[in-house]
């Protein structure tokens, strides 16, 4: 399941970092958002954090750009994850 959810988190993360003004930002944004809630619920804290560290260096070597101001999407999620 992780393998997937992966896939489908860089894609959106993807998504949302090349098109920040798309009419369906906020959908996919939302998606995120589950998806952190999705990781939370089956591995916690170290789940999400193993998962957005992967992501984050596939999205700086594949098309050089910063995923860490997205880490806020997952803020609330558990008290643990406050960026």
């Amino acid at each position: 399941m992780d393998a997937y959810l992966e896939e489908e988190l860089y894609d959106l993360f993807t998504y949302c970092i090349q098109n920040p003004n798309a009419s369906d930002f906020e959908i996919k944004k939302q998606r995120v958002q589950e998806i952190g809630k999705e990781l939370q619920a089956d591995g916690g804290y170290d789940a999400m954090e193993n998962m957005f560290y992967s992501i984050e260096i596939r999205i700086r070597e594949e098309i050089n750009k910063d995923a860490k101001p997205y880490r806020s999407w997952w803020n609330g999620i558990t008290g643990d994850w406050s960026y």
